[in-house]
């Protein structure tokens, strides 16, 4: 399993530093860093951005997705609204997350909790060539949901 180092400034310094929590775990967990006497309610239907006390330097042709914690979906009906949010590798702000409620009761955010994943994955960048015309496929210009539905382009 490859590897990278990233830095980390803990901006709370009495929540422990991210942790995978298994031997093969892709994701790091990250916790919530509101005030311990101010927990933030997400009402069903509702949002928040949360901190999680962290700021990272990534390396160059990395980044970070936040990602949903699977109990949380499931057993709250909580999850992270623009998933996966991207860290890039210049960004140098705290961490947040955005939980979205879609569950029915209200969802109280307390110091420490964990809220999300962070998995680190490798980028690249495109070259964008303008073209007059694209090159010919089976699938052609078939929208979303349209591939395996026997409705593709033949073409000999």
């Amino acid at each position: 399993m490859k590897k990278i180092e990233v830095r980390v400034l803990r901006l709370a310094r009495d929540l422990p530093l991210p942790a995978y929590h298994s031997k093969f775990a892709a994701g790091l967990d990250l916790r919530a860093a509101v005030p311990a006497d101010a927990p933030v309610s997400i009402a069903p239907g509702g949002r928040a951005a949360i901190g999680t006390g962290l700021a990272l330097a990534l390396p160059a042709g990395i980044e970070g997705q936040i990602r949903p914690r699977s109990g949380l979906a499931l057993e709250k009906g909580v999850t992270v609204l623009n998933s996966p949010g991207t860290i890039d590798a210049d960004y140098r702000g705290e961490l947040r997350v955005i939980l979205a409620n879609f569950g029915s009761d209200a969802f109280v955010v307390e110091r420490g909790a964990r809220i999300a994943q962070l998995v680190f994955a490798a980028t690249m960048q495109a070259v964008v060539l303008e073209v007059e015309i694209l090159d010919e496929t089976m699938r052609g210009v078939a929208g979303f949901g349209s591939t395996g539905t026997g409705r593709e382009r033949q073409t000999d």
